[in-house]
């Protein structure tokens, strides 16, 4: 009866046990069965979407393909190209301003290192391309696209590996980018810990993962896992980040491993034969004038497509065939697009007017004018006025702010020395006003020895050719001492039409042979009056001639 009885008990739990997964295996079955179904139809809807395609932009169809396609940075590409294609290549930093091929100049060269026979990048080398500016990451380590993270067994998604408390590494861009370029664009806003992070991985040229869930001992976790903690990733690549700040404002840190390589900004031809190319590749018919017009408001490559883009679609829709001078006007209008600073010099001769020479932005070169009037007034009774400067500067250095006068407005004064003690003129006895104008505040001593001259001239009436300009600093004794950015300043001035061009001997550099403009290099002010006044400049406390025993070097192309 007991036998019995538990066969019966047996065999009723056999059954549920059978209708349980038999129920289960039905329901799996019609979930499979549901799950295929609605797979079936998401790959319809990105079949549909695949299907879909816009035409493609004129910026896509204008970006450089090749070296000869980036425009107006030789000078910067041979650099750039220095640095990555030999058998030793470098990280690199390249500062400019926005839309003047930096990204492009950068994937184009990977493409000839990986051609090049000495270079250590294969034909596989991958550019991972990150922009600085939405890369984000959890400051707890639960993901960072940039450097990697790990994926431990509690987060949602972790898979098989999660439910068997196995922590599952993530490459970064840096383990993707071995072998190849790492470009990071607007690295100057990198986050500090990313930076730091960064820093060590090229240091290390590997990164190293940690996880609470991980240990050396457990038997679970696969062997490969097991080498990535001990080990580290792979991620032995080179960086090329690109910024439009200044180096300055960049970490010293970052820059002291990299080289720093400066793009300019485009001039008005260059803007012009860009507006030509996608004028081709857009399809449209530039009217005469077009193209210059784009040039004179244009900063970049990027401004100017744009603007031949959307004047194009405004000839497109009133069935025309050519874009006319018109539509561009409109463009720029309605774009609220500013002109260039663009300057084309007078030769004409002029009393207290000079030009100078000046950097702005990203080491981008600009002549200025330097203006002086002076009128005699009762000895004692002078007075200098001073527009159009920075009159003081402020600086926070860990909380404490130091405010001292400008370095331009101490130029000044150290002319006003330079001048009484050497050239016997006193400030004093004149009413001199010295402006800067332009609307842009003047700042930086380079523009001494402009000053002197500009004042000399305005006092004693002697007028100064139009084809002339000049750079330095100049200290109380009359010397004049390097200053920087001489090498985009005397760019500039070839570029406004300046003939001939003084700089501190310091600053001269044997490329000003080649750059077709008259360089000359001077050591005191006194050489900068023989040439331009033809007077000599006595220092009055022991009667001796400055510049006497060093004659005016004049350096051009043809030689000294």
């Amino acid at each position: 009866m007991f036998t019995t009885t538990m066969f019966i008990i047996q065999f009723f739990f056999s059954v549920i046990i059978g209708i349980y997964f038999f129920t289960l295996l039905r329901t799996q079955q019609g979930n499979k069965s549901a799950i295929d179904k609605e797979a079936r139809k998401e790959l319809e809807k990105l079949r549909k979407l695949r299907d879909i395609h816009l035409t493609e932009p004129l910026s896509e169809k204008t970006r450089p393909s090749t070296l000869r396609d980036i425009v107006g940075q030789e000078q910067g590409i041979k650099a750039l190209r220095a640095s990555l294609c030999g058998s030793n290549p470098q990280h690199v930093i390249i500062y400019g301003p926005p839309g003047v091929g930096k990204t492009a100049a950068a994937r184009v060269i990977l493409e000839e290192a990986k051609n090049n026979g000495i270079s250590p990048f294969k034909k596989e080398a991958k550019f991972i391309e990150m922009d600085a500016t939405t890369l984000r990451f959890d400051e707890r380590g639960i993901a960072d696209p940039l450097i990697g993270s790990v994926h431990d067994p509690i987060y949602q998604g972790a898979g098989a590996y999660g439910a068997a408390g196995v922590p599952q590494p993530k490459p970064g861009a840096v383990t993707k980018a071995h072998g190849g370029v790492l470009f990071i664009d607007e690295i100057g806003e990198l986050h500090p810990i990313q930076m730091n992070k960064l820093l060590k991985v090229l240091e290390d040229r590997r990164v190293f993962l940690e996880s609470a869930y991980y240990t050396s001992e457990d038997g679970n976790i696969p062997s490969h896992i097991h080498d990535i903690f001990q080990k580290g990733l792979p991620a032995d690549f080179r960086l090329v980040g690109a910024t439009t700040r200044t180096p300055d404002e960049i970490p010293a840190a970052i820059r002291s491993r990299c080289v720093e390589i400066h793009f300019r900004a485009l001039r008005a031809e260059e803007i012009s034969a860009i507006c030509e190319n996608a004028a081709v590749k857009g399809g449209y018919i530039l009217a005469e004038g077009c193209s210059e017009q784009v040039a004179k408001y244009a900063q970049n490559g990027r401004d100017a497509v744009n603007i031949i883009q959307i004047a194009g679609g405004i000839a497109m829709l009133e069935s025309r065939n050519a874009i006319d001078v018109k539509d561009i006007e409109w463009v720029i209008e309605f774009g609220h697009y500013s002109p260039r600073i663009e300057k084309k010099v007078n030769a004409e001769e002029q009393i207290g007017c000079i030009n100078g020479l000046a950097v702005f932005g990203n080491s981008t070169g600009m002549v200025i004018d330097v203006e002086a009037t002076a009128m005699e007034v009762a000895p004692g009774n002078g007075n200098i006025k001073i527009t159009g400067i920075v009159e003081a500067e402020e600086m926070d250095n860990r909380g404490h702010k130091l405010k001292r006068t400008s370095s331009a407005k101490a130029s000044v004064e150290n002319v006003l020395t330079v001048l009484k003690r050497y050239m016997d003129v006193d400030f004093r006895d004149y009413e001199i006003h010295l402006n800067f104008p332009g609307g842009i505040p003047i700042d930086g001593p380079s523009a001494g020895i402009t000053i002197a001259t500009a004042v000399y001239s305005a006092v004693k009436s002697i007028p100064v050719g139009g084809d002339i300009a000049m750079t330095g600093e100049i200290s109380i004794k009359g010397k004049i001492k390097p200053v920087g950015g001489v090498v985009a300043k005397v760019e500039a001035a070839k570029a406004a039409g300046i003939r001939k061009v003084f700089i501190p001997r310091d600053n001269y550099q044997e490329l000003f042979e080649d750059m077709d403009i008259e360089v000359v290099a001077v050591d005191n002010i006194g050489q900068v009056m023989k040439a331009l006044f033809n007077m000599e400049v006595i220092d009055r406390k022991d009667e001796t001639v400055m510049g006497g025993t060093v004659p005016v070097t004049v350096l051009t192309a043809q030689g000294t």
